[in-house]
């Protein structure tokens, strides 16, 4: 673990691995440190941001240092059920990749329970971990126009764009849950923590 000042008021936790942040966060959720504002996670840091009224960081430090990760790295958030039509334009690759036909992909995705580890790439854009095993490139040729909506894998991680862009990811297939609206609070519907199940609704 490595520590780092992040502006005046937030310490950036470095850690090893996925596994490791989402254990450390998970840890952070369950006892909070007093004069903490916002706890983010990423692929490998922790971000924690203080009310320096409240707290400040050589107090947040020790605390930090002191935090053990918990084993059970999965957390107990709030599930959110996407209904998905499974007509991706990738989806015979992504069966390819992984030795299986088509309706084997669909039954795994669907199977698995998903978690955001983390946000990023752009606002509403939630990494899901699974509790199943997957390892699954991203195109060779990115698509310079990505769907909103669409729903993808790539590597250990499965996705929904929140809005048409760019991307590389594997399409699997659509949904019409909007996970970024900025007239919703929280915008964000795919936030750090919160489990997440796919369901095939089928052709439309």
């Amino acid at each position: 673990m490595r520590l780092l000042p992040c502006g005046s008021t937030a310490l950036l936790v470095e850690l090893d691995d996925l596994d490791e942040v989402l254990g450390y966060y998970a840890a952070l959720l369950a006892e909070p440190p007093d004069g903490v504002v916002d706890i983010v996670p990423a692929a490998r840091t922790v971000m924690v941001v203080t009310d320096p009224e409240r707290t400040d960081l050589v107090r947040l430090e020790r605390f930090l240092r002191d935090t053990v990760p918990r084993r059970d790295r999965r957390a107990s958030g709030e599930l959110i059920e996407i209904p998905v039509v499974y007509d991706g334009a990738d989806l015979e690759d992504v069966a390819r990749l992984l030795g299986c036909d088509v309706p084997e992909v669909i039954r795994r995705h669907t199977a698995d329970e998903w978690m955001v580890a983390f946000c990023g790439f752009a606002p509403g854009f939630g990494y899901l971990t699974g509790q199943s095993h997957w390892d699954v490139p991203r195109r060779e040729s990115p698509r310079t126009k990505v769907p909103a909506g669409s729903v993808a894998l790539a590597g250990e991680f499965s996705g929904v764009y929140p809005r048409e862009s760019p991307g590389g990811w594997q399409l699997l297939g659509r949904t019409e849950v909007a996970v970024f609206d900025l007239h919703r609070d929280p915008a964000a519907l795919l936030q750090p923590g919160r489990r997440v199940r796919f369901v095939d609704v089928g052709p439309r």
